[in-house]
């Protein structure tokens, strides 16, 4: 039987470098259950395979990732509400994803080709290193559903930006420009579009030509030193997040997206 599951995720390995593409370019990559899962698969695999010492993610133009699919994971018939509270929330554990990308063991690049927003810039917080295209966009939008981060805006925001930049950003999901994260601390590089893998894989091959057991424990003594324990605070946010799905400013955060309006919040 021919396999019909569509590729959302594209996964190649090429000189000791794996490179991880988000492939739903007409939904700007937008996550739905399916590249979820792929996503995960692809940063387990990486993250197993010996002959992988660094990791390169990134979206097929013109975006990063737009975040969930909201008509589909929020909205849909098997919904952010039901399944992600079924799959994840009432074990109190970050979502796969995410902790697939904390805990993959090989250094990691985001190749922020477009815009990275909600969950997206989670993803791209994930990584070690970002470098961002001159067309890169960011913002931690969560708080426009009625929502909050994941892992990422507590877990890596704070330590990248500074806790004051990261509460601004977490409180009111403003959209920065590449030149602003930049400025920020948010990426270490900004380079014109056509350039950015070229610029990835060039810095992915100076990397992977260190030795991959010293490359392994020099992440993680970043990840114990920086950042304290992911699950620990996963479990907090993810909590946080099943009580917020649960509200009625949720909801009209979620309808107003999907009707193209102004939200009305009420505190309920």
């Amino acid at each position: 039987m021919t396999d019909t599951t569509p590729q959302d995720v594209i996964y190649a390995v090429a000189d000791h470098v794996a490179t991880i593409t988000l492939n739903r370019p007409h939904r700007r990559n937008a996550l739905n259950w399916n590249a979820y899962a792929q996503l995960e698969a692809a940063l387990k695999q990486a993250s197993a395979d010996d002959a992988v010492r660094c990791v390169i993610v990134t979206g097929a133009d013109p975006a990063f990732c737009s975040g969930d699919d909201v008509a589909e994971i929020m909205a849909g018939p098997k919904s952010f509400a039901t399944s992600r509270s079924a799959l994840t929330i009432v074990k109190h554990q970050p979502t796969p994803a995410a902790m697939a990308a904390l805990e993959c063991e090989k250094p990691m690049i985001a190749a922020v080709n477009g815009a990275a927003i909600g969950w997206g810039m989670e993803l791209a917080l994930y990584a070690d290193i970002r470098l961002a295209s001159e067309q890169a966009k960011f913002s931690e939008m969560f708080i426009k559903r009625g929502l909050i981060p994941d892992v990422g805006g507590f877990y890596r925001l704070p330590a990248i930006v500074g806790p004051a930049k990261a509460a601004e950003l977490m409180f009111t999901g403003d959209v920065i420009d590449a030149v602003e994260a930049l400025r920020i601390g948010l990426v270490t590089e900004v380079t014109p579009h056509a350039d950015l893998l070229l610029r990835a894989r060039a810095l992915a091959a100076r990397i992977a030509a260190n030795p991959p057991l010293a490359l392994r424990f020099i992440k993680e003594g970043l990840s114990r030193f920086s950042h304290g324990h992911p699950r620990e605070i996963g479990a907090w946010a993810i909590e946080a997040i099943r009580r917020l799905m649960e509200t009625e400013d949720h909801k009209e955060g979620v309808a107003s997206f999907l009707e193209k309006r102004a939200p009305n919040f009420t505190g309920r």
